[in-house]
């Protein structure tokens, strides 16, 4: 009987370790994620701005396609902003998860 339970207690101590560095190694790769998305919208940010300023300078060629081309370059610059917006935003409520759950363990 306490042979069972002694192998039974290791058992679960070796799962244990397992699941745990597991989650150890699982929450690594998040932040690293979370890093390379930080960084992703730290370059759309500029390409935004450097779109922003292309578009601010007037065009003095009144051709159909130089139109087209501006209107593609907008819309580029308006998708760059959905984009960073909703990764930021993804972000922001894991964030805000966290901290919700922070408050609700220190009570």
């Amino acid at each position: 009987m306490i042979i069972t339970l002694a192998i039974l207690v290791v058992i679960f101590m070796m799962s244990t370790i397992y699941f745990g560095f597991k989650c150890y190694e699982f929450g690594k790769t998040i932040l690293n994620v979370q890093d390379e998305i930080e960084n992703c919208l730290e370059i759309l940010d500029e390409r935004y701005a450097s779109m922003s300023q292309i578009l601010e300078k007037p065009v003095f060629f009144d051709s159909l396609e130089v139109r087209q081309v501006i209107k593609d370059i907008q819309d580029s610059r308006d998708s760059i902003l959905v984009v960073a917006s909703s990764l930021s935003k993804s972000i922001e409520n894991v964030s805000d998860n966290d901290k919700q759950d922070t408050k609700e363990e220190g009570l």
